[in-house]
């Protein structure tokens, strides 16, 4: 069997190209001009690049290469589907049919139309499942009172805001929200927090109440330490099993030398 990826920015598409290799298995990887890194052609046996709005072209190229699996790992900025790319045919007719434009909706829209060319769209974590987060406390150092009381706060609204599908994170302090993500991902709202309220924040991040692991799976990874440093964040909660660490033993190395506490818990 072939399988597909659909690769947007950052270092998910590599580790998916790494763990489909040392699985033995195939892969045929779209590109996103706009948002994945031009390396992956380093390291990628087949590789087409398109554009945002290129569905039909994805498509086509995943039917040639025979896919009947595919995938999508790789965060694509909401703000990408609405800066003026121009969608193709096939694009335009699944976004005018969209009831809404939110995650989940763009998305799914594109899942439909692989189906209706044979092309199932399954977990992106299928090749990764090591790089999930454990249940626990992660780092040396443990949650302070403080702490334990911002991440009980925080997985209250943040649960609130990923079932209404506006974010992952939010930024508490003092059991207070700070900032809360909207389109502008997880890294801009760590350092939107430190400007407005800078020392003492505790990061949020969670996965939806019934997260559909084929797409829009929480993400953290050194850069995400590196910004709560700038930012004065001394804590962050994730949401275990469904939260990828990428690069996880130099982040908690990073994490352990700043003093920051790094947790997979769920509501209770």
């Amino acid at each position: 069997m072939k399988f597909g990826l659909i690769a947007g920015n950052g270092r998910f598409p590599f580790l998916v190209v790494e763990g489909a290799r040392r699985a033995g298995a195939e892969l045929a990887v779209v590109a996103i001009k706009e948002e994945t890194d031009r390396s992956i052609d380093e390291i990628a046996d087949r590789v087409i690049w398109v554009g945002i709005g290129q569905l039909g072209k994805m498509i086509s190229f995943f039917k040639k290469e025979g896919v009947e699996k595919a995938m999508m790992a790789g965060q694509v900025k909401h703000v990408q589907i609405f800066s003026g790319a121009f969608p193709d045919w096939r694009m335009a007719k699944m976004l005018y049919n969209l009831p809404r434009r939110n995650t989940d909706s763009l998305i799914g829209g594109i899942a439909a139309e692989l189906a209706k060319d044979g092309i199932e769209l399954i977990d992106s974590t299928y090749f990764m499942r090591e790089h999930l987060a454990a249940e626990g406390v992660l780092t040396r150092r443990r949650p302070n009172d403080v702490e334990r009381g911002n991440i009980e706060y925080g997985l209250m609204i943040a649960n609130e805001i990923a079932r209404l599908d506006l974010g992952q994170t939010i930024v508490v302090r003092a059991k207070a929200c700070v900032a809360i993500e909207a389109m502008e991902g997880t890294d801009a709202v760590i350092r939107r927090a430190g400007e407005l309220a800078r020392g003492r924040l505790t990061v949020v991040k969670v996965a939806k109440p019934d997260q559909d692991m084929r797409f829009d799976v929480p993400v953290v990874g050194v850069p995400t330490v590196q910004t709560m440093i700038a930012a004065g964040a001394t804590c962050l909660c994730v949401t275990p099993g469904k939260t990828l660490m990428f690069e996880k033993e130099a982040m908690l190395r990073l994490a352990d030398a700043h003093k920051i506490c790094i947790v997979a818990q769920t509501i209770k």
